[in-house]
């Protein structure tokens, strides 16, 4: 089975509907990458990415796969244009056997994935509907970066008032802290807010000192994104309880294996849609550790080109059975979604509160780490929001205002 074309195309499938007030936070997520692998045996593979939407892929990058086989790109370690193309290509083998892609993979481990909701960085109220809407879906696991425009604690707060009990938040803290200010949001959490789960990437990952001391002083689980020693360092230092793996598919894999003999738990992340996720639960069902939540982002569309979707149920998601992926592809669907345009930012101004009576304006979202010089999550009380344009003189006021000043605090 030799390769014979491969189709590069854009789609832009509607974002859920709950985001209809948030178009700046979900800026560029309803821009995906379908890959449609042709070959001479009648097979067609399919596969896709969110990408940035700036992102250009070009099916000319990929000519260099034409006339070869996709078995020839089996656990390769080649980046081969993201997860939308290596899905393609799972897809296409298992499809010519008639086996689910798992199978090609390994000895699987287990027939359903833990996995978890998630959405961009939002303000404490809608974070709040955020996790009842999770709740509501299936899902037992919530994971949001946090971010300098909101208040971790306010979040969390408002989070536990509508989370059944045994819901947990995994928040990123995007390493970019150190430990003397991770440390004491990190120690607040963990002894009264029992809805945190997980702590992803709290420090820098080259701070190898900072991440086993903070390991030694929180029983919160700490979770490295990706492995920048290789892996098996990470292991011997001792860095975190957990790892999410990526790369090519070699290095994932072998992240995966070697963490399963030192008996470490791991986490897949994969972006795209219906697909997408399938790969996630194919690969987490053969390694031995993935006992942990996969985090994808499947929940965050109101419509894909599959004829079907994954379920939520308890907290988990089915490994697929079917040939290749284990999904059927809309032709018609895909062909409308490629059609659509992404959502555009509307125009907009962002609105600092600080605590007391200053309030600030900006050309977009104002991070209060910008006022008090702070490191994330020290600042507290303060409420950042955004202000879309509503037709009116004052908001075109402080519009204009903004563009030329950048950031000021109200008169």
């Amino acid at each position: 089975m030799k390769i014979t074309d491969i189709e590069v195309i854009p789609i832009a499938p509607k974002l859920a509907a709950r985001y209809a007030t948030r178009r700046v936070d979900l800026y560029g997520i309803d821009f995906r990458v379908v890959y449609k692998v042709h070959t001479d045996a009648g097979v067609t593979g399919y596969g896709d990415v969110r990408m940035r939407p700036w992102a250009n892929p070009s099916r000319d990058d990929l000519a260099h796969l034409i006339g070869k086989s996709p078995f020839d790109y089996i656990n390769d370690n080649r980046n081969l244009g993201g997860t939308g193309l290596l899905c393609a290509l799972y897809d296409a083998m298992g499809k010519a056997l008639d086996l689910p892609v798992h199978k090609l993979l390994g000895q699987k481990k287990r027939d359903a994935i833990p996995v978890a909701a998630w959405t961009r960085p939002c303000a404490p109220k809608i974070f709040r509907e955020e996790i009842q809407r999770a709740a509501k879906e299936g899902y037992s696991v919530f994971k949001i970066h946090t971010s300098s425009y909101h208040d971790v604690f306010e979040q969390t707060r408002l989070a536990a008032e509508v989370a059944p009990e045994s819901f947990r938040i995994h928040y990123d803290f995007n390493h970019n802290r150190s430990l003397g200010s991770a440390l004491p949001i990190i120690k607040e959490l963990e002894k009264n807010h029992p809805i945190v789960g997980y702590i992803e990437d709290p420090l820098d990952k080259k701070d190898i000192d900072g991440w086993q001391r903070l390991r030694q002083q929180t029983d919160l689980p700490l979770i490295m994104h990706g492995t920048p020693l290789g892996g098996i360092q990470e292991i011997i230092y001792g860095l975190a309880d957990m790892y999410m793996i990526g790369g090519s598919l070699e290095d994932t894999m072998a992240a995966g294996w070697a963490c399963g003999k030192a008996n470490i738990q791991v986490l897949l992340q994969f972006e795209g849609g219906t697909l997408g996720k399938a790969m996630a639960m194919h690969m987490a069902s053969v390694l031995p550790t993935h006992t942990a939540h996969s985090i994808n982002l499947d929940d965050q569309y109101a419509e894909d080109y599959t004829t079907a979707t994954i379920p939520v149920v308890d907290g988990a998601s089915p490994v697929p059975n079917g040939p290749g992926l284990g999904f059927e592809v809309d032709e018609e669907e895909l062909a409308r979604l490629a059609a659509q345009t992404i959502i555009e930012k509307p125009p907009h101004v962002g609105i600092l509160h600080m605590p007391g009576s200053h309030t600030y304006y900006g050309p977009s979202y104002i991070s209060p780490t910008r006022i008090t010089g702070h490191q994330e999550g020290v600042d507290r009380g303060f409420r950042s929001e955004i202000w879309e344009d509503d037709g009116s003189s004052e908001f075109a006021k402080i519009h204009d205002r903004a563009k030329k000043e950048g950031v000021f605090r109200a008169d």
